[in-house]
């Protein structure tokens, strides 16, 4: 079997314009809409939904490749960085490395990709390990860089990279075309299929031990950025890792050739849906902030810090809603305290319930 870079046309990746150009459309009129929402909000609001974007984001591509992080960890860290919180401390090198690199990419989107960015990305992902031989350079060992599954006895081999001893020229050729291919550069690439091919590209190179999945993500984002001037504040991992099979099976798929419409068009609405999915935490935080507005000064302490509790799981709330129980546990709040509060945030219009006795259970009434 022939991998796509054992071709003779590699790296000339092709595919059928006509087939991604109503996506294109649709990214850019979605990212103009959601930046004159994002215009819209407060300065503080507009810090809150930065954090909370690049922390989720930070979460779900270590998910991605099977890390589980501390969520509370990775958000201290991203928050410290943007002057939001004083001090820091017992961050886990792993929730600090991948904190840094999120951060870093928001900084500098704009920034030509160089080896040292991707160098750099790479030492802040990989800190505290000690198992890699390279850190912050490209792979050397000689055995194959293979992506497998299945028994050791009798594994399945879904891709082999290039050898080690091609790393240098190949990702000497991948940085000339991503910048080459940058609005500024010299064959400037609409955005939804740079960044789909970025991803792509890389991933097949594989040049480090470790971490090529979260880099390339990073690289899809820098990419939708340089296309729209300003970091692009999208779901991209959450969306793709709620559905995580769907995204290696369209790796597997598109990595024996250089024809990649398909390619394009899974990724073209994957971008769609994480957009989606940014809409609705701006429409979140929003509808949060006119809440706390209209309900300013009727509020006791209690009430307060556990509005901000539910607000605090997104979206999604708690799952299953939040009872009685929940309430108590976060407010220390007596029982007949309890009753009393939720009852009155219900005639305030700022819970909505359901169910009845051990099952009731209540909900942000936005």
């Amino acid at each position: 079997m022939k991998w796509n870079w054992q071709q003779e046309d590699w790296p000339n990746f092709t595919y059928k314009t006509e087939k991604i150009s109503d996506f294109e459309a649709k990214f850019l009129q979605r990212s103009g809409m959601f930046f004159g929402a994002y215009k819209h909000i407060t300065e503080d609001e507009r810090k809150v939904l930065i954090v909370d974007l690049i922390s989720e984001e930070a979460l779900k591509t270590s998910e991605i490749e099977g890390e589980m992080l501390s969520r509370d960890s990775i958000q201290s860290s991203i928050r410290r960085q943007f002057g939001l919180q004083s001090t820091i401390a017992n961050i886990p090198p792993a929730e600090q490395g991948i904190a840094d690199m999120m951060v870093n990419l928001y900084e500098t989107y704009s920034d030509k990709l160089t080896h040292q960015t991707l160098h750099n990305w790479h030492k802040m992902l990989t800190r505290g390990r000690r198992d890699l031989e390279c850190i912050g350079e490209y792979r050397t060992h000689e055995e194959p860089m293979q992506v497998v599954s299945g028994y050791l006895h009798k594994p399945t081999v879904h891709f082999e990279a290039p050898p080690s001893a091609r790393m240098q020229e190949e990702m000497t050729r991948f940085i000339e075309w991503f910048n080459d291919t940058s609005p500024s550069g010299k064959h400037p690439v609409p955005a939804l299929t740079r960044a789909a091919i970025t991803h792509l590209y890389f991933v097949c190179i594989h040049p480090y031990e470790d971490g090529n999945g979260r880099i390339a993500r990073a690289l899809t984002e820098k990419a939708l950025a340089q296309s729209i001037g300003q970091p692009s504040l999208i779901a991209l991992s959450q969306t793709i890792e709620a559905s995580k099979k769907d995204y290696y099976q369209a790796l597997e798929d598109n990595n024996k050739g250089t024809e990649i419409t398909r390619w394009l068009i899974y990724f073209a609405e994957t971008v769609l849906a994480a957009q989606e999915n940014a809409e609705t935490l701006l429409e979140f935080i929003i509808a949060k902030s006119k809440l706390f507005d209209r309900l300013s000064g009727s509020l006791n302490q209690r009430q307060e810090k556990a509005l901000l509790h539910m607000f605090q799981e997104g979206p999604s709330g708690f799952i299953g809603g939040m009872s009685a129980e929940n309430y108590i546990s976060i407010t220390g709040a007596s029982r007949a305290t309890t009753t009393r509060d939720l009852q009155d945030l219900l005639e305030k219009d700022a819970l909505k319930k359901t169910g009845q006795l051990k099952g009731t259970r209540y909900w942000l009434n936005i």
